[in-house]
């Protein structure tokens, strides 16, 4: 399809501010993925890393995601899954995504692990889904410019060493984690949920992230629950938005019902209220 963007067009509308909006798929359902894929969202993010998933499922996956033309994105285990790295990328994922940077040196691993030498360790073999539509040349020789390497944004290192990872060569994208971040700076031990997410030292470590960004020309990306704050993430700059998970999309919708079911029946005089249920 000629309307389909390489990995490079798709890197460089992210840069001039253009979004893209996802979501991340933690069931191993390939059935899931492929509708979610037909659903309009720009990518889709498979994510290992949470989600119970084999290589085989993994595959299975992205080649439903690949039906409906949306980008597809690995959550892999960390900088040091090599396996996990190597096996998305040679399924066909158009890139990964690497939680749990400290620093510029397991950045550097993580990007390593991405990208073809001489610019990375990555592997090359032949034949593979990765190499099937350009050919082995086609494939390899565009492979460093049209991979997305994003590394994940979640701990208090992260933020001490973020001018340092940023301007690792290779990395495409600084990705926020804002649940493992207030964890990690504690902040759910200081704060009433969910008012961690909106204190003064998030605030802080967010502006940090983004003044690292924007001076190493580094793509901002950012995973959220529902979309009530995506406007206010968007005038920050961050274009690459995960509008939470497909369980959490089922949940909701589910919810949703539930919420009707119980208001209907009510006003018929047949009252009826739900069983507990994992939304808060």
């Amino acid at each position: 399809m000629s309307n389909v963007l390489s990995g490079a067009e798709f890197k460089q509308e992210l840069r001039a501010g253009k979004p893209k909006f996802g979501l991340f798929v933690n069931s191993h359902s390939p059935t899931v993925a492929e509708q979610l894929a037909h659903s309009g969202y720009d990518w889709l993010l498979i994510d290992t890393q949470h989600g119970p998933m084999s290589f085989e499922h993994e595959s299975t996956m992205l080649a439903a995601v690949g039906s409906g033309g949306a980008k597809s994105m690995v959550r892999v285990a960390g900088y040091h899954d090599r396996g996990g790295i190597q096996q998305a990328l040679d399924l066909g994922a158009d890139g990964v995504l690497v939680p749990y940077i400290n620093n510029a040196e397991e950045a550097r691993q993580a990007v390593s692990c991405a990208l073809y030498p001489t610019a990375g360790t990555r592997s090359v073999y032949f034949p593979q889904r990765a190499t099937n539509k350009a050919g082995l040349l086609g494939y390899v020789g565009n492979a460093n410019k049209n991979i997305i390497v994003a590394l994940q944004v979640e701990t208090a290192s992260c933020i001490e060493n973020i001018e340092e990872i940023a301007a690792v060569p290779g990395v495409d994208m600084l990705f926020l984690g804002q649940n493992d971040l207030c964890m990690s700076m504690g902040l759910f031990e200081k704060y009433e949920f969910p008012h961690m997410y909106t204190s003064p030292e998030l605030g802080a470590a967010t502006s940090a992230l983004i003044a690292a960004a924007n001076k190493n020309k580094v793509i901002l990306g950012l995973f959220l629950f529902g979309t009530a704050r995506v406007g206010e993430f968007l005038d920050k700059g961050f274009t690459f938005i995960s509008i939470g998970n497909d369980l959490h999309h089922v949940l909701t919708q589910a919810g949703a019902y539930v919420k009707d079911m119980e208001a209907i029946s009510k006003d018929k005089g047949k009252e009826w209220t739900r069983r507990p249920t994992a939304l808060v």
